[in-house]
């Protein structure tokens, strides 16, 4: 326990600046090697606030002058923090940065308004979710993505209309809304979560893409596209190493809800025309880790995900 405490009282936490990018590069490039390496040193650059008051930060822990650390904060609206990028060297896990660096973003969050805060962490890793626990994140949901192929001539049985309305009316009353809390993928930001509203249909209705399904009983589904974005092929460079890495196009959809196969056939069928039109090779689409959605997907004949990811909260009210 002494050294531990010892460890902790080394340890110093400062803004991150692009000037840091070897540094976090190097411990960061070998992470995770069997499943594509880690994302952070290809969009460290772009990753980073530019400026202060940007409605993010990103945080380096330091020990003994030597980077241990960096995760980065983000306001995704009002009262929401987000919380991502969590990433602690080797030779300094189990040595109190995480929870330190923790510490920061909540302090930051709580000055800029945010009463909660979330995070999203693969299943498979069992390190980040112990640490989280273990800095008071409790369990909030799960979900998993389902990749349909694009097709331009895809078809379902319903008919799935592009109305924000309708389709905001669907999920305020689906057992996905309930499941998942609210939550939905958030279009400011990558590999983000936060509360869905009905101004968020509106506008993604101008600006993306929103999808209803109307079965002969009524509302039966919804959906939305949050963005679309190159990602490189599996297997190409990730590190930055290749100027002219190979890359591919995917759209992204920040949640899908239907009740029944039928209308996860129709749903899917314009998720996979609609992003055809875009261009894209690739999809990903939020669906909630329940038995019914997880098994109706392939039951619709749409390729899923092998697991899920957990997203995890924390109140920032709390006396601490």
């Amino acid at each position: 326990m002494a050294s531990e405490l010892d460890s902790e009282s080394a340890i110093e936490i400062r803004r991150a600046t692009h000037d840091d990018y070897d540094a976090v590069a190097d411990f960061t490039g070998d992470i995770w090697p069997d499943r594509g390496g880690d994302y952070i040193p290809r969009i460290y650059h772009d990753w980073l606030e530019d400026e202060p008051g940007q409605g993010k930060k990103t945080f380096l822990a330091e020990v003994d002058g030597e980077t241990a650390g960096i995760v980065q904060a983000v306001m995704l609206s009002d009262d929401e923090a987000w919380f991502q990028g969590m990433r602690v060297a080797a030779d300094y896990r189990r040595r109190g940065v995480s929870h330190r660096l923790n510490e920061a973003t909540f302090e930051w969050a709580r000055r800029q308004g945010a009463t909660v805060g979330r995070v999203m962490i693969f299943s498979w890793n069992a390190a980040s979710l112990g640490a989280a626990r273990a800095s008071g994140f409790e369990p909030i949901t799960e979900f998993r993505f389902a990749h349909p192929d694009p097709d331009p001539d895809a078809a379902g049985p319903h008919a799935v209309s592009s109305d924000p309305t309708e389709a905001w009316r669907y999920w305020t009353h689906s057992d996905a809304r309930e499941y998942l809390r609210g939550l939905g993928l958030a279009p400011e930001e990558s590999w983000a979560v936060r509360e869905l509203t009905r101004e968020d249909f509106d506008r993604l209705a101008d600006e993306t893409a929103v999808f209803a399904v109307e079965s002969e009983d009524g509302l039966a589904g919804a959906a939305y596209r949050t963005r679309s974005y190159e990602r490189p092929v599996d297997g190409d460079a990730t590190d930055g190493s290749s100027d002219d890495p190979e890359t591919e196009r995917w759209v992204e959809y920040g949640v899908a809800a239907w009740d029944g196969v039928e209308a996860a056939r129709s749903l899917f069928a314009a998720i996979a025309r609609d992003a055809a039109d875009c261009g894209a090779e690739k999809t990903r689409v939020l669906i909630p880790e329940t038995a019914r959605f997880v098994t109706d997907t392939p039951h619709a004949g749409v390729d899923i995900a092998e697991e899920p990811d957990f997203v995890l909260g924390i109140d920032l009210t709390a006396t601490r």
